[in-house]
């Protein structure tokens, strides 16, 4: 039997919905373009309902949080293959380096001047995503020293790690854009004291 002409057609209507991925990849593009990471926008150019996108990430700090936490990991692993010494002097180059890059940053930069109270609040909560991912990072770098035999903390690597990171947003995230920048040289400083390590070295 031959199928009719409607049978044939190709059929029309709403595409598949996209994935969270898809929604995590769009608003990551947004934000690296320095556009705000606009719910609705992100729902009608994939096709979605904000309420499926509030249900993956929370709400929109979620989203943003998620977004920046995929763009900062490698950062961290960058300065972390670039840090040079060992031990403390080691943890001290990769967190120096690491918080250069997030000055550096333009997309980063951008978020802060644009919506600051927003941004300070995401980055810099204990119940949001940023931070606590913040923490385990930097405790894991931590953790790969004393593994390795060439570092004996002051005090244990996951207490380490969170004031390492509470000591960056004090310095860096309660600032100006412009003046995150001018902090990243005091910050080392009191980075090496709280590593117990010679900072003119």
């Amino acid at each position: 039997m031959t199928p009719s002409a409607a049978e044939t057609a190709p059929r029309r209507g709403r595409p598949a919905a996209a994935s969270r991925d898809e929604v995590l990849k769009l608003a990551t593009r947004r934000y690296l373009r320095g556009e705000r990471v606009d719910v609705q926008a992100i729902a009608a150019e994939l096709g979605l309902g904000r309420t499926t996108i509030y249900r993956w990430f929370g709400s929109r700090a979620g989203l943003i949080g998620d977004v920046l936490v995929s763009v900062t990991e490698p950062l961290l692993a960058e300065a972390r293959a670039g840090a040079r010494g060992k031990g403390g002097a080691k943890l001290l180059d990769t967190f120096h380096r690491f918080n250069r890059s997030l000055v550096d940053a333009p997309a980063l930069r951008r978020f802060v001047e644009q919506e600051r109270d927003a941004a300070v609040r995401i980055i810099t909560s204990g119940a949001g995503n940023v931070q606590p991912r913040n923490v385990a990072m930097i405790t894991e770098v931590i953790e790969g020293e004393v593994g390795a035999g060439t570092y004996d903390p002051p005090v244990e690597p996951a207490t380490l790690g969170y004031a390492i990171v509470r000591l960056a947003e004090a310095f860096l995230f309660n600032e100006t854009a412009t003046a995150m920048r001018d902090s990243v040289d005091r910050l080392r400083d009191v980075e090496a004291a709280l590593l117990g390590v010679d900072a003119s070295r």
